[in-house]
């Protein structure tokens, strides 16, 4: 007998959703997305009534930056106490928390601590002098130290800017001038700023740039005293909400990302993500088991991972499967089975290729959500505030919803399997087959034990004999062209069509 084991905490087990709010649904028509507009798509993301099929059924949505700034992407914050106005207001944004909250959708909120934008008064106040009250907010030196970033020392650019007689410390760039977290009030008002969304309904942070806080020699990441202060934010944010999420963006290896979950409750899985782009590529599944054995051979016992397929630095995943149909097919189901709180970047369900108009620049990567095929792509009445992505007339919400094989409602159902069921969204993992197209293993929860097989090639395949204990199986999804799990004494099988998915209950 598997003993009952106790159910995680929500964030640990959710499925979320990333949202750029600039590109999801516009309500005015001045070309960008805002706060009613999202509020107004809402239902598409779940509707709060378990038993329609019609929405994507996610937990939570990671909205990317929202509080004022001057640019399309946020990340420069001019001002943490007040939503962009581009957005709505902030009582759109306590709006759309009781919106979000009365479908049992959290929100999670994109929080930059490592740096604000140079537009911020706290930066304009400091670089006006070397006495005046923010000086020691910011990291100054008298000369340019030749600081390169750390993901590329050899070729990046320098770091330190000239400003008013003295250099100042920006990691990413110049106009994003970094905080400086050795300074107490500092970090006493990032913690504040974070208590405060909390309490006007955030349920939860994904932290920018989580490596980067507090620079060591050099400028080197992952220091002591940035680990630190995630301890102390983290403790700061569950005085408000002991259940917030919290997750890293800490972009690097399997081993640093594992010592970050001493200060955090979850951190992005990026290895994980190459992995599983790589596997599907191949026809293989041997990098995506490989990779979760690293995880679980390096991450604290009882840790729990944050996989996801791609966010808005990368390249789209429809664009890095060739745009190929059936592979989008299997990263998606392979994201919705592992072990995890799974993460999907807006438009994945829909095979959202990367954008064509400016080179493969960031805002290609965030175009506009295409609801339907018109010029608006039912996203604004007036001009886009960036072209759709190429494959509007068919990678819209109109045209696969009622179509029950497309990515959207393939989608819905595979969140569905991972909502119903706990060895799904958290339960453990025992490897059937590993290596070569068919990726097959066991996940199990208390007395749950579910079999999950991949076709990760084009052609049909075989699923076993795999000795799994149980007198049955029940179909909780099945791709077309893959059969039931069938068996007797233990030794179960399957056939799989090429690229077929196949989710099976053992009955005891």
């Amino acid at each position: 007998m598997i003993p009952p084991e106790t159910p995680l905490p929500w964030s640990r087990r959710a499925v979320t959703y990333e949202i750029l709010v600039r590109s999801f649904q516009d309500s005015d028509g001045d070309g960008k997305g805002d706060l009613p507009g999202l509020i107004s798509r809402l239902d598409y993301l779940n509707d709060g009534d378990p038993s329609t099929t019609s929405d994507l059924g996610v937990d939570a949505i990671w909205l990317m930056p929202v509080f004022a700034s001057p640019s399309y992407h946020g990340y420069d914050t001019t001002d943490y106490d007040r939503i962009n106005p581009d957005y709505g207001t902030n009582a759109d944004f306590q709006r759309l928390a009781s919106e979000a909250h009365r479908r049992g959708i959290k929100v999670v909120l994109d929080l930059v601590v490592n740096h604000t934008g140079s537009g911020h008064p706290w930066f304009q106040d400091a670089a006006s002098s070397a006495t005046s009250a923010h000086r020691d907010w910011y990291v100054w030196n008298p000369t340019d130290l030749g600081w390169r970033p750390p993901w590329d020392p050899y070729t990046g650019g320098d770091c330190w800017h000239l400003k008013n007689g003295a250099w100042y410390y920006a990691l990413f760039w110049s106009e994003m001038p970094d905080l400086d977290f050795q300074t107490p009030a500092v970090r006493d008002e990032m913690k504040r700023v974070a208590q405060q969304w909390l309490n006007l309904g955030a349920d939860g942070y994904r932290l920018d740039a989580a490596r980067y806080l507090i620079e060591g020699s050099g400028g080197s990441a992952d220091t002591a005293q940035t680990h630190q202060y995630w301890r102390e934010f983290a403790s700061a944010v569950r005085a408000v909400k002991p259940d917030a999420m919290m997750v890293g963006e800490v972009w690097t290896d399997t081993s640093t990302i594992a010592s970050y979950y001493d200060d955090l409750p979850l951190n992005f899985d990026f290895p994980l993500a190459s992995a599983v782009i790589d596997s599907v590529n191949a026809g293989n599944g041997a990098g995506i088991a490989s990779t979760i054995d690293q995880v679980r051979a390096t991450y604290p016992a009882g840790a729990t991972d944050a996989p996801f397929l791609r966010n808005h630095d990368m390249q789209r995943t429809a664009s890095g499967l060739g745009g190929s149909t059936g592979k989008i097919a299997n990263a998606l189901a392979v994201l919705l089975t592992i072990p995890g709180s799974p993460f999907l970047y807006y438009g994945e369900e829909l095979g959202l290729l990367n954008g064509s108009s400016c080179n493969g620049c960031d805002e290609d990567k965030r175009s506009p959500m295409p609801w339907d095929a018109t010029p608006g792509g039912g996203f604004t009445t007036g001009t886009p505030w960036h072209a759709f992505a190429p494959g509007q007339g068919a990678a819209n919400v109109a045209a696969e919803t009622g179509v029950d094989t497309s990515l959207l409602s393939r989608t819905r159902k595979l969140i569905a399997a991972h909502r119903d069921s706990n060895a799904l969204s958290q339960g453990s993992i025992q490897w059937l087959s590993r290596s070569g197209s068919v990726l097959a293993f066991v996940r199990r929860f208390g007395s749950e034990t579910v079999v999950v097989v991949h076709n990760l090639s084009d052609t049909s395949a075989n699923a076993g004999p795999y000795q799994v204990s149980g007198s049955a199986a029940v179909t909780l999804f099945a791709d077309p062209g893959v059969t039931d799990l069938s068996g007797s004494s233990g030794s179960f099988h399957a056939s799989l069509g090429g690229r077929g998915t196949g989710i099976y209950r053992m009955v005891p």
